[in-house]
């Protein structure tokens, strides 16, 4: 980062789930150990997971601690293969509590595979530098799903779809929105079609809201890739044509495919180079091949065309090298080997072997990250250190070409117009790439003058974007039906999925979202000494005629079921009833009147008994007539309100209630229909 990032802006009483946090866990102003952490609206996405070439051990790691809780995380999005992108997956998947979904594309899954086998071998070289083994690569492998390009998936209110890269088979850029605010993050990318894969493409008709974009070539401008293939052919066939080796160190897959074809081809083109032998050194080679033959439909049109005749993967000239001790070290050769950065491996081990000889040479034909032997080498150094602690001169010679499958300035300053973002997060570049591109980007905005914030974090520093968009709903099933105006009322179900809101009829509930209606049974036992007969009057006092169900069981006011049960050691009523707000105010009512009841006059008298031992049997009941007529709703709510708020309830016309206490009111709406005694209350400007 050139400079101090300016602070990010501060909104007052800002919810803090309206901030959108980014941060870098690794690839902040730095190539390697790409992971991107994202917190907003409660939800916390990881982006990529991988190593740092230039380190080992649990130092090659991300910063994981910077999360409090590893199991909180719902989501890994991992865009490609790539050790400094996917190397760190199992260690986070099998070492740590993380319990989220991981997703990547087909190929990049059934290549992460091989890949990674291939990393553990080497790691197991140096048990104290090893973060997971074998069972562990294939638990993460047997976790991991699958996602096609331009397929939309929704997980818990996290909507992701991934959209072609370039850069390598199956990477991918994912654009993310949780709800209503959309990220693009590209991952590595390339703008350029190459010999096999497609350019990166912009996902249509959306302008996300943040960019997280890769900043590795800064402001550099790649060479046109006719002329940077024919400065390749041209620098091989030197070194071969005097009698050296020529090593070219690369990642096993990738760029790698694309060498190879070059060579295929310029071989094809020149016999007199058919007798000198080009290796492609990799125990992956003919798995990897396989997974390529695969997923042609993956790549661009050209190679679509070519697998309808043949496989565009078998090369004429090239030949597979399992190991160094299958290779005989004699005349000129074209050997590719990786790792790309001659950090170790077998690349490395050439390097040491070949170093001596002026006769020899190595092309460096993709970035190289700081603090590798092969970022060492470009400055052409007199000696080199060997893997046993020695010393090597270096007498062969070093040239560096581009082949890697990453944007230049040019590419990537026109992407990030195009995606028209107005935020934009640089990740993947050091720190004077990454700030040169920041300057370079700020003169070009500020001369058209047009608004862009750009953001350079370090690790674990974070990005804090606001966001609060304006909630809506959708009215959906027969509501929509009715041409709507403003001011309108509504009355639905409101129901709530993740960010999404949607307002429907009761009864299309089960058709149009995955809630089930159901209901719920309340019962209530009471106890009580109350004669049956003096509880009827009571409640006939205030509900209105009792509904004879069967022998001994009542509904009351068509909503409570009252049961007496016979022969109980303990005298006691049950009441049953289906839950809803009214009904519940029915039932406790129901109680209070049970309760009174029981202390009236006449549940007394009938009650009492008399205390000389006779066998007269005492009264039980005394029979009350009278004319009951089934009570309003309105009168029932108007006596509990009175009971309740005494003088402040005022009623201002036939179904409405005007309720003050102190200097706070509430009006009181009944609306009822006497045919089919479906009542409603509701409560308007209550505060």
């Amino acid at each position: 980062m050139a400079g101090k990032r300016p602070a990010p802006t501060t909104f007052a009483a800002t919810e803090e789930e309206d901030i959108l946090k980014i941060t870098p866990l690794g690839a902040g102003n730095e190539v390697g150990r790409s992971c991107i952490f994202l917190e907003f609206k409660g939800k916390k996405i990881i982006l990529d997971c991988g190593l740092h070439p230039s380190y080992t051990g649990l130092s090659a790691l991300p910063f994981f601690d910077h999360i409090e809780d590893l199991s909180t995380v719902d989501l890994l999005l991992v865009t490609h293969f790539h050790i400094d992108h996917a190397a760190g997956v199992p260690y986070l998947m099998e070492k740590t509590n993380f319990k989220g979904r991981v997703f990547m594309t087909h190929p990049t899954r059934a290549i992460y595979k091989w890949l990674l086998a291939d990393y553990v071998k080497i790691a197991s070289l140096s048990p104290d530098d090893q973060l997971y083994d074998e069972q562990d690569l294939q638990r993460s492998f047997d976790r991991i799903e699958v996602v096609d390009f331009h397929q939309e998936v929704d997980i818990g209110g996290i909507k992701f779809t991934p959209y072609n890269a370039g850069h390598v088979l199956g990477a991918a850029m994912y654009l993310i929105e949780i709800a209503g605010v959309r990220l693009l993050y590209t991952g590595d990318y390339s703008r350029e079609e190459d010999r096999h894969l497609m350019a990166a493409e912009r996902p249509p008709n959306v302008i996300p809201e943040v960019l997280i974009c890769e900043s590795t070539y800064g402001v550099q401008s790649h060479e046109p890739r006719p002329e940077r293939e024919t400065r390749f052919t041209r620098m091989v066939h030197t070194i071969v044509k005097r009698g050296g080796r020529c090593l070219l160190p690369v990642f096993a897959l990738g760029r790698a495919q694309e060498l190879l074809m070059i060579l295929d081809e310029y071989w094809q083109a020149h016999p007199d180079l058919h007798s000198v032998p080009i290796y492609y050194a990799s125990a992956l080679a003919k798995k990897v091949m396989t997974v390529y033959q695969t997923y042609t439909n993956m790549m661009n049109s050209r190679i679509r065309e070519l697998s309808k005749k043949s496989n565009p993967f078998h090369f004429k000239h090239i030949s597979n090298l399992k190991s160094i001790s299958s290779f005989d070290d004699v005349g000129p050769c074209v050997m590719m080997a990786s790792p790309g950065m001659l950090q170790s491996g077998l690349s490395r081990e050439l390097l040491e072997l070949w170093c001596t000889d002026k006769r020899n040479g190595v092309i460096i034909p993709g970035y190289v990250v700081e603090g590798t032997l092969g970022k060492q080498i470009l400055s052409q150094p007199d000696e080199i250190p060997a893997m046993n602690g020695g010393k090597l001169p270096l007498r062969l010679t070093v040239e560096y070409i581009s082949f890697s499958a990453h944007v230049d300035y040019k590419e990537n300053s026109e992407f990030i117009q195009d995606v028209g973002s107005k935020n934009l997060v640089l990740v993947h570049g050091d720190s004077n790439e990454m700030g040169r591109l920041r300057s370079a980007l700020t003169s070009k905005y500020a001369e058209r003058e047009v608004p862009l914030d750009i953001f350079t974090p370090r690790n674990t520093e974070t990005v804090e974007l606001h966001f609060r968009g304006e909630k809506s709903a959708k009215i959906i099933g027969a509501l929509a039906e009715d041409t709507l105006t403003e001011g309108t009322l509504i009355q639905g179900v409101f129901v709530s999925k993740d960010f999404s809101f949607s307002i429907l009829a009761p009864n299309e509930v089960n058709e149009f979202t995955d809630l089930v209606a159901t209901s719920i049974l309340q019962k209530q036992s009471i106890a009580t000494r109350a004669p049956i007969g003096i509880i009827k009057w009571h409640l006939e006092q205030m509900y209105g005629p009792l509904e004879q169900l069967e022998d001994q069981s009542y509904r009351v006011f068509n909503a409570v079921k009252l049961n007496v049960p016979q022969d109980v050691a303990i005298p006691h009523l049950v009441l049953e009833w289906d839950s809803n707000p009214v009904n519940d105010m029915i039932a406790d009512s129901i109680v209070t009147v049970i309760l009174q009841a029981e202390t009236s006059p006449a549940s007394v008298k009938a009650t009492k008994g008399d205390h000389h031992h006779h066998s007269e049997e005492p009264k039980t009941e005394q029979v009350i007539s009278t004319t009951v007529e089934k009570p309003s709703l309105e009168g029932m709510v108007m006596m509990h309100l009175q009971n309740a708020f005494g003088d402040g309830v005022e009623k201002t016309d036939d179904n409405t209630w005007k309720i003050v206490v102190d200097d706070d009111h509430a009006t009181v709406v009944i609306e009822s229909d006497q045919k089919t005694w479906v009542q409603s209350l509701i409560l308007e400007d209550g505060v």
